[in-house]
């Protein structure tokens, strides 16, 4: 008898529902606050948070580095890396991710073996501008910003996806990235 077939339907429900909980990705375009919102919500959900840029391989970091937009060849191993890293994770997961296309999402999930909640951070492309002109010691140059809007399709209603405006503060932000995720619990 499988694990599924020992199991009351009831928690199999309550398993996927732990799954996409353990399961995070902050994602939004470049500036949007990925790495500083996400770290913020791994302290208060005593998950762990890793950079989604650090995963990519060297190849794509020079590209980008160079104001060379990544193609889905670049793309999907990385994305595959990023679906593995929260499928095998003990515990929450927090990934900062651009995932800016559906297709990436999907292959994240597929990747990660299971659902996976997307924290979209949506802002104006003004504002973006202005966060990644004042930011230092990133690979990724403003040059590449509009590529970003332009491949950006954001999550649809069939998605496990919370979308928050970034003009709020940090905290803000925070709190109500939290409190969507609490009720997912209902």
């Amino acid at each position: 008898m499988s694990m599924a077939e020992s199991q009351h339907p009831s928690d199999i429900g309550r398993d996927k529902h732990r799954d996409r909980q353990s399961r995070i990705v902050v994602m939004g375009v470049a500036g949007c606050g990925k790495t500083t919102i996400g770290e913020m919500i791994a302290a208060r959900l005593g998950a762990e948070f890793r950079d989604g840029d650090a995963l990519h391989p060297a190849a794509n970091i020079a590209k980008m580095s160079a104001g060379i937009p990544l193609n889905d060849d670049d793309r999907w191993p990385w994305l595959e890396t990023i679906g593995e890293a929260l499928g095998s994770a003990d515990g929450t997961l927090i990934i900062g991710c651009s995932a800016l296309k559906r297709a990436y999402r999907d292959h994240i999930r597929k990747s990660a073996g299971g659902d996976v909640t997307f924290i979209h951070l949506v802002g104006t492309r003004d504002l973006i501008t202005t966060r990644m002109a004042q930011r230092t010691g990133h690979f990724m140059p403003l040059s590449l910003l509009d590529s970003q809007f332009a491949s950006l399709e954001p999550p649809a209603s069939d998605e496990t996806a919370i979308a928050i405006d970034i003009v709020k503060s940090q905290s803000e932000i925070v709190d109500e990235a939290v409190n969507a995720l609490k009720g997912q619990d209902r």
